[in-house]
């Protein structure tokens, strides 16, 4: 079952050099080490090291200064060392399926260490504050943001569909997958994309480091054990993957739905009254992030 399925080979990002301290890195605060392991399961897998969320916990309870202290400078330096970046890739069976000769049959699941992965939780709700602020996601996007959930995209589905056969128009609905669309966020592009709307450098810097010099280990039945370097996609298992792909994916999104309204406005019966669809038209071409334009994506 070759890694390079899962993860097609691409051209690593470029060495950083020296390494210096980001003047713009906002400390981490007590409350942020507080709640991010407490929303974590105890029962949940750890990485290669075998250290789960309860560990954490635990010293975070005999005194938080000390994961303060080890998380600190590594948001400070916007780098992370190689070593905590090694991962478990678990393969599992997708359902239904014919064959299982082919790796298409199976998914993986990587296993990431848990220290990692707290801050990792930190820094995508930082994330994710500044990608709203900005208005980098769609608006209408609801999978992977807190507080939104697929019922929410139900309901908005369902809205709009009642709005627009008010007036008595067909209505139809076209769905879209992106097939492999986590497996194959490029770092170098995201990295580029990130800067290009106005994204803090230290927060750039920490999102490239933790999809550069990763290793993982596939682990199945009859598996070698053997780690292979892992340059494209985000960890399925990353509490920063979804965050990620969201944003990659956002430019696509913008344009669907710039030719769907487009195509609404040639083919909807006269009578329908324009200006609410050519507002909502405009609010649509509104919402393309802005490195669309300045990082020619």
């Amino acid at each position: 079952m070759p890694l390079g399925h899962f993860f097609p080979p691409k051209d690593p990002l470029p060495g950083r050099g020296r390494l210096k301290k980001n003047p713009s890195a906002t400390p981490l605060t007590k409350k942020e080490i507080i709640l991010t392991p407490s929303k974590s399961s105890p029962s949940s897998a750890p990485g290669p090291d075998g250290v789960p969320y309860s560990v954490w916990k635990k010293v975070q309870l005999i005194n938080p200064a000390i994961m303060l202290d080890l998380l600190f400078p590594l948001v400070t330096f916007g780098y992370h060392p190689p070593s905590l970046k090694t991962a478990n890739g678990v393969a599992l069976d997708k359902p239904g399926k014919a064959s299982y000769d082919s790796p298409a049959s199976f998914r993986i699941i990587v296993l990431l260490k848990t220290f990692l992965k707290i801050l990792e939780r930190v820094m995508t709700v930082r994330l994710f504050a500044i990608t709203k602020s900005k208005g980098l996601l769609h608006p209408n996007q609801c999978g992977s943001l807190p507080g939104l959930s697929s019922a929410d995209a139900c309901l908005t589905l369902a809205q709009e569909m009642k709005t627009l056969q008010r007036p008595r128009p067909e209505v139809s609905t076209l769905f879209l997958d992106i097939k492999a669309g986590v497996d194959n966020v490029n770092a170098s592009t995201l990295r580029v994309g990130l800067l290009a709307s106005s994204v803090p450098s230290c927060m750039v810097d920490c999102v490239s480091s933790f999809l550069s010099e990763r290793t993982c280990t596939l682990i199945f039945q009859g598996s070698p054990n053997l780690s292979s370097q892992v340059s494209v996609g985000t960890p399925q298992g990353s509490p920063i993957s979804p965050s990620s792909s969201s944003f990659m994916s956002s430019p696509c999104t913008c344009r669907c739905l710039e030719a769907s309204w487009a195509l609404t406005l040639t083919t909807f019966r006269s009578r329908w009254p324009p200006p609410p669809l050519g507002a909502t038209y405009a609010a649509y071409k509104a919402c393309s992030p802005p490195y669309q334009q300045k990082a020619g994506t």
